[in-house]
């Protein structure tokens, strides 16, 4: 898979690991920042790695910061993605799964780096299923639809 990689400062040396992990597992990744310790406003970070998911450039993206919490936020604002914050195995799994999200995001001032490494590992292995998923899915993908068609916001 063609993966996006990205952090803010918070996270560079996380990003790296898991950048340098990525790699060796067989996927193909595409850095997109930041690229030392400076500091750096994430939410550019996260507009740019899921637009270019939701442009086809990429098939998912691992996103990196404090906590996690602003990088998903950011990336969800883009129309047509869906990321979650994961810091265990079975959010990971499931955020694929059951959510079919194209972009996690991790907190490298909540987990280490071993862990993050299994998180990525389990939410690379698994694809969408489709079931009963699917349909939860369109529901909240026929929501976003009608709000970007209306101009109202949530």
């Amino acid at each position: 898979m063609k993966i996006g990689i990205g952090s803010d400062h918070n996270a560079f040396r996380m990003k790296e690991e898991l950048r340098k992990y990525v790699t060796s597992l067989g996927h193909e990744v595409v850095d997109y920042g930041c690229y030392s310790e400076d500091e750096v406003d994430y939410p550019g970070v996260a507009f740019n790695v899921a637009t270019d998911i939701s442009q086809g450039k990429l098939e998912r993206g691992i996103l990196v910061c404090g906590t996690g919490i602003g990088m998903s936020i950011a990336a969800n604002k883009v129309p047509n993605i869906r990321s979650a914050q994961c810091h265990d195995v079975f959010s990971a799994e499931r955020a694929q799964l059951s959510n079919n999200a194209q972009i996690i995001t991790i907190g490298a001032k909540v987990i280490g780096d071993e862990l993050a490494k299994q998180v990525v590992k389990a939410y690379l292995n698994v694809s969408f299923q489709g079931g009963n998923s699917a349909r939860k899915i369109d529901q909240i993908m026929d929501k976003e639809k009608e709000f970007l068609l209306s101009g109202l916001s949530c």
